[in-house]
């Protein structure tokens, strides 16, 4: 008999009253015991839906305390494995074919169980070993419908729930969002062939490969890849791998895929990081991140304020990606940034926990109106799934001193990479056309002066000596503007690495910048010469 809607409603409501959560639909009952583990205990009793957004939550600091986060990572490992007979129906019915005529062998016992899907191990017709996952039976209905009804219960517990700056229904909304994402299959082998064509370059970094004739928003076959756990240190060791190796080539491979990809594994724990045959493999596609051009900008910018200890270029940068929910006062974020670089940046680099690090800077969001974008929630959830793997694999490894030395490394490049050729140019015209303008006003000024068709309530005297000093004023304009177009275009020469090149860096490029430093010495010693006769006189 298919459940009312209403009926569930009801049992939601009931879990959560009968775990202290009571207040959140009646507020007599606000004095109820509620805790991180009754609420873990509550999710647990509700099913595979909350046990995911138990699991969501459990990665997300900017949405709950650390006493909640930290009981809600029981629900990681926490799921119930569906019988076989029903997880082939879903096969059979989404790829129109059945096990058998696909494989020549199927291990029925699944090597992982998660709350939405299940994977197996098999032997396709053709040789092949690959891995099964199968979504659990009519899983995308049953979270669409509960989080329809958690969405409901939201709305009538308004103003019951309180979390500063964070509105719970978009909360939601988000889990949701990041949920679907995870359901789709054909977008999760999107994502792994993406990663795998951005680090067909990278020896080091590699992705099982998709079967795309067993593929369906339900189904997904891939590569079996035959590897060692990365956090089985033992079982490396004894096939000679060399551990402190593994965490400096995984610390680099996320720079790469932070700083200049765009494009980030969302999920790096342990389980989905295997060591095979001196490869770092990595499964598991469902959640990654992505940065836009511009985020990929401003990070490049905010890491460089860091490194230079510039708190007025990190306020700036956190501004301007930030989405503001109130008023926002600069100065207190000021002050904030303050202590986060007395605190934690100004002491050794060795010292400085991601974790630590991650969780202030939401608690400036939180106590100064502002949210930071779905990009960054999901590159902070990343890094702090890296810091323990790294912590567990090289506890002496300064992953913060390895970010540092990745940016340096790539600092000409970096933040011009992060444009596409044609916003560089746009952007080179726009300065100097405006820039041009300048002059071109100020000529037309002089012109008028010297018609005698300018009219000026004031009596103006030695006009001769005015116009001189005006045309010096024209000619240092016009040399900024050659130097500022000198610059750009040779930044522009150099990130597109034209040849010849030497040592790596454009020729051509060197050379412009060359030109401009010379031209801007002479700029600087022609106002030296002016002050000194003005003083003179």
């Amino acid at each position: 008999m298919k459940e009312k809607p209403s009926s569930r409603f009801r049992e939601i409501i009931m879990v959560f009253a009968k775990y202290g959560f009571g207040y959140i639909f009646d507020r007599k009952d606000e004095e109820q015991k509620k805790s991180p583990a009754n609420l873990r205990k509550a999710f647990e009793d509700l099913g595979p839906t909350f046990i995911k957004i138990g699991q969501i939550l459990s990665t997300r600091p900017d949405l709950l305390p650390k006493e909640y986060i930290d009981e809600l990572v029981k629900l990681q490992d926490l799921a119930i494995v569906e019988n076989f007979d029903d997880m082939k129906l879903v096969f059979e019915k989404s790829l129109n074919t059945t096990i058998d005529e696909s494989f020549q062998y199927l291990n029925r016992a699944p090597i992982a169980s998660a709350s939405i899907a299940q994977v197996y191990e098999g032997i396709l017709k053709d040789g092949r070993e690959v891995v099964l996952k199968i979504q659990r039976p009519k899983i995308y209905e049953k979270i669409i419908k509960d989080i329809a009804i958690l969405m409901k219960i939201l709305k009538i517990a308004e103003g019951r729930i309180n979390i500063p700056i964070i509105d719970p229904i978009e909360a939601l909304e988000e889990i949701k969002f990041t949920t679907i994402q995870e359901l789709d299959f054909i977008s999760e082998a999107g994502n792994i062939e993406k990663f795998s064509e951005l680090n067909k370059n990278t020896a080091p970094i590699y992705a099982p490969y998709v079967v795309r004739e067993l593929l369906s928003d339900k189904v997904l076959v891939l590569e079996n890849i035959d590897g060692i756990k990365i956090n089985d240190i033992k079982e490396l060791e004894q096939n000679g791998y060399d551990i402190n190796d593994i965490a400096d080539k995984l610390t680099l491979a996320f720079c790469k895929h932070i700083f200049e990809d765009g494009f980030f594994h969302g999920d790096p724990h342990p389980g989905n990081l295997l060591i095979s045959e001196g490869k770092i493999c990595f499964i598991d596609f469902g959640i990654v991140g992505q940065l836009s051009d511009n985020m990929k900008k401003w990070l490049n910018i905010a890491m460089i304020a860091i490194a230079t200890h510039d708190k007025e270029k990190l306020v700036n940068c956190i501004l301007a990606i930030a989405i503001k929910k109130g008023k926002v006062n600069k100065v207190d974020i000021y002050d904030s940034v303050s202590y986060i670089f007395d605190v934690y940046l100004e002491t050794s680099i060795k010292n400085i926990k991601i974790s630590e690090l991650v969780q202030e800077i939401w608690n400036i969001t939180r106590e100064n109106n502002i949210q930071l974008p779905r990009e960054l929630v999901s590159l902070t959830r990343s890094l702090i799934l890296l810091e323990g793997v790294i912590a567990y694999l090289d506890p002496d490894l300064e992953i913060v001193n390895v970010i540092a030395n990745f940016m340096k490394s790539n600092n000409r490049t970096t933040i011009l990479r992060c444009l596409e050729k044609e916003e560089l140019i746009i952007s080179l015209y726009c300065f100097t056309r405006d820039s041009m303008k300048i002059p071109t006003k100020t000529v037309e000024v002089l012109n008028k002066l010297s018609d005698g068709k300018l009219t000026l309530d004031i009596r103006i005297n030695e006009i001769d000596e005015i116009i001189k000093q005006a045309n010096k004023m024209v000619n240092r304009l016009t040399e900024g503007v050659v130097i500022a177009a000198l610059i750009l275009s040779s930044s522009l020469i150099i990130s597109n690495d034209v040849k010849p090149l030497y040592r790596g860096i454009s020729i051509i490029g060197i050379g412009g910048y060359a030109i401009a430093f010379m031209l801007a010495i002479k700029v600087l010693i022609s106002m030296s010469r002016a002050n000194e006769c003005r003083k003179k006189k």
